[in-house]
């Protein structure tokens, strides 16, 4: 159903309803202020129908005239004549209207109702300004709301993963997700790397260093052949494993990148920055 929506501020402005997203102004009161009657107005518009296109007049249907009634009519008089849905004018069909009625109250009504109908935009216009001011501190209400919720997701963030045996999707969707955490750099330190890791770093865009005990690795001869991400150092220093990220981020793995699922495993996070500065010494 359309909504026809009342202005209310003078008395040509009571007249301007909203119908269709459009201002207008009913025949009938057209008629009342060109002091004559709605029939014989409406037979002048008629006679010059090909003046008043559907954008310049239209006739409500019964939905939008039925609605107009229960909504706008005060008492029984203002339904007198009423028998069909009334013709609506916008401002362009209230301009044509002058080249049609040249009488002289005709030229000063013609006048007057444009200006109600300026009138009328403006007040529309600071209204739809409002809104957007208001819709405006909405938007960064919720923005903050959604900045606040997130801090508190972060400080959720569980830093310590339990995997059972048989869990090698959700271990490796773990990994994957503390390597997208990375802005810079990752630093691996496993003293078995094999293809399936080498798959993963392959899809990482960021540099990285796999620190390792043992150098005879076909696979990464192969990678690094195809591959510039992936740097790989030997040092002897390591047993356990971890992952750094941007030097500022450290996990520790209790079994190896390459059997990750196979067997019941946790993987945590240190917060203990000197156990972090300390094993950077050692790289």
């Amino acid at each position: 159903m359309n909504n026809i929506i009342l202005k209310e501020k003078l008395k040509i402005e009571d007249m301007i309803y909203e119908i269709r997203g459009k201002q207008i102004i009913l025949d009938r009161d057209l008629a009342k202020l060109y002091h004559t009657e709605t029939r014989v107005f409406m037979q002048s518009v008629k006679r010059n129908i090909k003046r008043f296109p559907d954008n310049f007049m239209f006739q409500l249907t019964n939905e939008e005239f039925m609605d107009w009634r229960s909504h706008f009519v005060t008492s029984k008089n203002d339904l007198i004549g009423l028998r069909r849905p009334p013709y609506a004018f916008t401002e362009e069909g209230v301009a044509m209207l002058s080249g049609i009625i040249n009488s002289e109250i005709a030229i000063t009504i013609n006048i007057q109702i444009i200006e109600a109908f300026i009138t009328m935009r403006k007040y529309i216009s600071s209204g739809l300004i409002e809104q957007r001011y208001i819709n405006n501190l909405v938007i960064k209400h919720e923005e903050r709301l959604q900045a606040i919720e997130d801090t508190f997701l972060s400080f959720k963030e569980k830093n310590n993963h339990l995997f059972f045996e048989g869990q090698i999707y959700d271990a490796y969707s773990l990994l994957l997700d503390i390597f997208n955490k990375s802005k810079k750099e990752i630093i691996i330190i496993d003293n078995y790397i094999d293809k399936n890791i080498l798959d993963i770093l392959s899809k990482i865009k960021k540099n990285i260093k796999v620190i390792t005990n043992q150098y005879n690795n076909k696979d990464y001869e192969k990678y690094k052949m195809q591959y510039k991400n992936v740097e790989l150092i030997i040092n002897n220093h390591f047993h356990d494993r971890f992952i750094i990220i941007d030097k500022k981020i450290l996990y520790h793995s209790g079994a190896s990148f390459k059997d990750l699922g196979k067997k019941c495993f946790e993987i945590s996070k240190i917060e203990d920055n000197d156990i972090l500065n300390n094993l950077l010494k050692k790289i």
